[in-house]
């Protein structure tokens, strides 16, 4: 054999050992990928080629399946009630894939879990029966959060603190997922991407926004925990008006008449004296601040209720008059309304922390269970019991006799905290309402409820936490008590 037919021969068996190297590659490396993307019609079809599962609420679908008329997609997702549960449910879409519960239990939902299916289904690779999904919602929490946000831009949270059950979360405006779940629905979906407000956006979980005074629950928390002060009615070393450190700037109190010079913390949540907190952030300093914050949730690296939660976030490097600042809940701190209910949630129960989460269980086709959410719930001590005890009763106080008296309900103790954090340069834009709050009733009944109202339509000088989100949490609080 000549030098140049070996050189070929050679050649011409690389190249087939190299295509042998690539199909193999394709074939049992690459294949799932492929067969996994999301543009792969065929994925579509298997998934809408049956009725899919349910995600139920007290026993209620709140989801099914209605076949379509035409195509190679058998059948499509509908919501009953979609705009009031949209934020739990999320939507699952022939054409856009699944977002929230839809997509976070995608193959529970149609079938393909592995853990569905019987041994011959797993070799002839059938689609076994879906399962569900069930829920820790309250319809009677989530329809009373939803009717009283109204068609203000909000969102608001409700949790068992004994338990972590998210009993409500409701964002508004809201949108149905119904118009979007079909494969001819490319109209409602840029009406809903390109609109200014957001619907699609769950701002109960995915949305942290400066907390205002809401956040003096944790710095109180930190100075009960420090042993900076002893109790709630020992009094502060707390001038009014207080100068940022290094600066010309004096933190001025909402309520000019408020007896904030040297108040107790007491005191000082039930008239949210900024002079108190600001001097108490700038005591403790940021690095205890930040810590006491971390405890409560802040600055987590992941949150899944299952959905995966926005970071809220207590911030790292600053100079003294920055982190006086951050003890009204301002400068750089951020905060979802899901995080401002554990931090009332975990007072509530006695400083322990039960994780929260928004699905009690998964079942299979037959309602056996797969996995218990409610018994994996684990707890967490942030404070003290005598901490905690402290606090309900200066919230107590708040209610009764301070800034939060529009969450009082009748036949039940109720303790708050009001806030209202600056929103734009300079405080231009209207500033956001928050309230925070528990509820115990004497059958033993408990939950705890974060609001804000980012935007009612109220004038600048009407926008208050009282005012705007107490109402709101006090409906909740007050159908989850029934």
């Amino acid at each position: 054999m000549n030098k140049t037919i070996r050189h070929a021969s050679v050649f011409a068996l690389l190249l087939v050992l190299a295509l042998l190297v690539r199909a193999t590659w394709l074939q049992f490396h690459d294949a799932k990928a492929l067969a996994d993307e999301t543009m792969n019609r065929r994925n579509a079809i298997k998934t809408y080629a049956e009725p899919l599962g349910d995600i139920i609420v007290a026993g209620d679908a709140v989801t099914g399946s209605r076949r379509t008329s035409g195509g190679d997609l058998a059948y499509k997702r509908t919501y009953k009630d979609g705009p009031l549960y949209a934020a739990v449910t999320g939507y699952s879409s022939q054409v856009y894939g699944a977002t929230q519960l839809e997509g976070i239990y995608k193959d529970l939902l149609d079938g393909s879990e592995t853990r569905l299916k019987s041994p011959l289904d797993t070799l002839t690779n059938k689609r076994a029966d879906p399962g569900d999904v069930i829920t820790t919602i309250d319809p009677a929490v989530q329809k009373a959060g939803y009717k009283a946000l109204g068609d203000k831009k909000g969102a608001a949270v409700a949790i068992d603190p004994k338990t972590g059950r998210i009993l409500g979360m409701v964002s508004t405006p809201s949108y149905d997922p119904s118009s979007i779940s079909g494969s001819a629905d490319g109209e409602a979906w840029k009406r809903l991407t390109e609109d200014e407000d957001k619907p699609m956006v769950n701002r109960a979980l995915r949305q942290p926004l400066p907390p205002g005074s809401t956040f003096k629950l944790v710095v109180a928390a930190a100075a009960l925990e420090d042993g900076l002060y002893g109790s709630v009615d020992e009094r502060t070393d707390s001038p009014d008006p207080y100068t940022l450190p290094g600066t010309r700037t004096s933190i001025p109190n909402d309520i000019k008449s408020a007896p904030c010079e040297n108040a107790s913390l007491r005191a000082a949540l039930q008239w949210s004296c900024n002079n108190v907190f600001t001097k108490l952030a700038v005591d403790l300093g940021e690095d205890k601040l930040r810590a006491q914050a971390e405890k409560f949730g802040f600055n987590a690296e992941k949150l899944d209720v299952p959905v995966r939660a926005g970071t809220s976030v207590y911030p790292k490097d600053m100079d003294k008059s920055s982190t006086g600042l951050t003890g009204i809940g301002q400068f750089d701190v951020t905060a979802t309304p899901l995080q401002i209910a554990m931090v009332s949630a975990a007072l509530a129960n006695g400083g322990e922390l039960k994780s929260p989460h928004m699905v009690a269980k998964t079942t299979d086709s037959d309602g056996d269970v797969l996995r218990d959410y409610d018994g994996d719930a684990d707890a967490q001590r942030v404070v003290s019991e005598s901490t905690a005890e402290q606090l309900q009763s200066a919230m107590r106080t708040v209610v009764e006799k301070g800034t939060g008296t529009n969450a009082r309900i009748d036949g039940a103790t109720v303790g708050g905290k009001t806030g209202t954090a600056q929103h734009g340069e300079n405080n231009s834009k209207t500033p956001y309402a928050w309230f925070t709050s528990f509820a115990k009733g004497d059958d033993g009944k408990e939950v705890a409820v974060a609001v804000i109202v980012e935007s009612s339509g109220a004038a600048r000088s009407e926008v208050s936490g009282n005012g705007l989100a107490a109402p709101i949490a006090a409906s909740m609080m007050r159908a989850a008590l029934r």
